[in-house]
């Protein structure tokens, strides 16, 4: 198998179906052989069922931890290579041509993309320029990862520790793997990924310039006190049980 992609979804219903898609799309452009694989989260939708009839491969996972979810998908995965994309994004329809050049070439140990969102406004639009302005800063992005599994692998995959920015400190690490013989980490910029604006839609346009007013949660939720901010960002719908239980 020359790619698996890893697509965590926790009640993706909705918008499972045109991420595959694209994952359809950019796999038939690169004539890859290519593995999806969803990690079907805490679901109490339709997800498994739509993925099952696009001909991915299921995981069950029950756990609130988005590393453990991510870190499950690439275990059951058989490609050489691993692809990682949330559920409510769209991989462009070169990204695997992009990713597996790249990667052939030599010199790159694998790499994130550039995102942009499905929709805009003032709100989003300087939401994006500020998380553009930290890429550029530390020159790690984000969105979709790509590397061979080796590399995932002599890592550890992703830090099921890190509850908050599991993506960046994994981004970061495989940075640092790379440059031990010279290969760097690279963005995938002719190739971006669109992502969803679920997070807007439910927060408003401007939410994450009012976050400081949940720093004290955030922190604690960070420095793994406990997790109550993480659990409502990132994991609780609005219809999600409150007491499900954490692995």
């Amino acid at each position: 198998m020359d790619v698996s992609a890893v697509v965590p979804a926790h009640d993706e219903d909705r918008l499972l179906g045109r991420g595959l898609d694209a994952i359809a799309v950019a796999a038939e452009r690169a004539r890859l052989d290519v593995e999806v694989v969803v990690v079907a989260n805490r679901c109490t939708d339709r997800t498994a069922e739509i993925a099952a009839a696009a001909g991915a491969v299921v995981v069950e996972s029950g756990a609130r931890c988005l590393s453990a979810v991510r870190n499950a998908g690439i275990e059951a995965a058989v490609g050489r290579r691993i692809v990682t994309i949330d559920a409510d994004s769209r991989m462009s329809p070169f990204a695997l041509v992009d990713a597996t050049r790249l990667l052939d070439a030599g010199g790159i140990v694998g790499g994130g993309t550039l995102v942009v969102p499905e929709r805009r406004s003032a709100g989003i639009t300087a939401t994006y320029a500020l998380v553009g302005a930290l890429t550029a800063v530390t020159r790690l992005s984000g969105g979709m990862f790509w590397a061979d599994r080796a590399d995932i692998e002599a890592i550890g995959g992703f830090d099921e520790a890190v509850l908050v920015g599991e993506d960046l400190d994994f981004a970061r690490r495989l940075r640092a793997h790379g440059r031990r013989d010279g290969r760097r980490f690279v963005a995938l910029r002719t190739a971006p990924m669109v992502a969803s604006c679920r997070k807007f839609d439910r927060h408003g346009d401007w939410h994450m310039f009012a976050m400081g007013r949940d720093l004290p949660r955030i922190l604690r939720s960070i420095r793994g006190v406990d997790t109550e901010w993480v659990d409502e960002y990132f994991h609780d719908r609005v219809d999600d049980p409150p007491d499900q239980a954490r692995r």
